[in-house]
């Protein structure tokens, strides 16, 4: 069988990776998915639109084709299924506020501190990273974010359980925008949803709560997770993209808070980046891992088995696994007797 002969295109596809990024926030900038969902489609209705050169809109706009962001008809741009979802500021999936977040220079310092992270075992930007006590960054993730967890919210909604009508006790851990919890108060009428973060990130949570219409079942818990008293006793507790900050034995302590503080027949709930055994599929949780190792001392993208032996020996009986398509994530739950 002949075989194809070595190619050196990955390594400049991957070395020329930052150029992608530059070109799609610079037609976020822009709003140029806006204007052609507006019906400004061709280069020059694109340039007066947004007051840019023609030959500058339509060199980006011919890259973002490329790349899989825009659509071509003879000199018309279209978007496409994705970006008309995500990056049309009129759509409530809108992601681009995420970039403000997404490339801040604190998140990129880590990233190009990356060979030093790897001889450490941990982020070389600081000794904690993004975890470190109180960190600001986090009320900059609840702000941003929110548009991206409204389907996972609404996955991991699905998997609560019992009857939508019963009393419903619901600790939301590291809240951050609390649409987690949010989102059960709206699915359960009676439920009553504690948000537990540090206050200034509550503070974002609260606005959110408000304007979903359930602040009077939204109450706030300030401090740190592994300090503060979580209170109780919850029928649910909510454990979404907090973990993976942190090493097992951290997150067994995490565990052991969750079962002290569910009543009987009660159900932790985490979302997470959860890769195979192999962790290398599929390709967004297995390549999450890197993301911790630039930005925490000590977090990781954790298989379902280990997620098992966290919460047994914390105590519960059981764990299932929860593939959430079409996100990038995946759940477990966990049951206490």
């Amino acid at each position: 069988m002949d075989q194809k002969s070595p190619s050196p295109a990955l390594f400049f596809d991957t070395i020329s990776a930052y150029e992608r990024t530059e070109a799609l926030r610079a037609a976020i900038e822009l709003d140029l998915f806006t204007l052609v969902a507006g019906g400004q489609r061709t280069a020059a209705e694109l340039a007066s639109a947004c007051q840019a050169s023609p030959r500058g809109v339509r060199i980006l706009a011919d890259y973002l084709t490329v790349i899989g962001f825009l659509q071509k008809h003879d000199d018309q741009y279209d978007l496409t299924p994705e970006s008309e979802v995500f990056l049309n500021r009129r759509s409530p999936a809108y992601l681009g506020g995420t970039v403000d977040f997404l490339l801040t220079a604190e998140l990129r310092a880590c990233f190009q501190n990356l060979t030093a992270a790897v001889r450490r075992g941990g982020t070389a930007a600081s000794d904690e990273g993004t975890v470190s006590h109180d960190n600001p960054i986090w009320v900059a993730f609840a702000r941003a974010m929110a548009p991206l967890m409204q389907l996972p919210a609404r996955l991991l909604a699905d998997l609560v359980g019992g009857d939508s009508q019963e009393p419903l006790r619901v600790l939301d851990v590291a809240a951050g925008h609390g649409l987690f919890g949010i989102t059960v108060a709206e699915r359960y009428p009676e439920a009553h949803v504690t948000a537990l973060d540090w206050p200034n990130v509550l503070a974002v949570a609260a606005e959110y709560a408000r304007r979903a219409g359930i602040a009077e079942r939204h109450a706030l818990r300030p401090g740190s997770a592994f300090e503060v008293d979580w209170g109780g006793p919850y029928d649910v507790v909510l454990l979404t993209n907090f973990l993976h900050h942190f090493d097992l034995p951290a997150c067994e302590k995490v565990a052991a808070k969750a079962y002290a503080s569910l009543a009987p027949g009660g159900r932790a709930l985490t979302l997470d980046f959860i890769p195979e055994p192999d962790r290398v599929t599929p390709p967004a949780a297995a390549k999450f891992a890197l993301t911790m190792l630039a930005t925490t001392a000590h977090g990781d993208a954790y298989t379902f088995a280990e997620y098992q032996r966290v919460f047994a020996k914390a105590g519960f009986v059981r764990s299932e696994f929860h593939a959430l398509p079409p996100t990038m994530q995946q759940a477990v739950v966990s049951q206490k007797d």
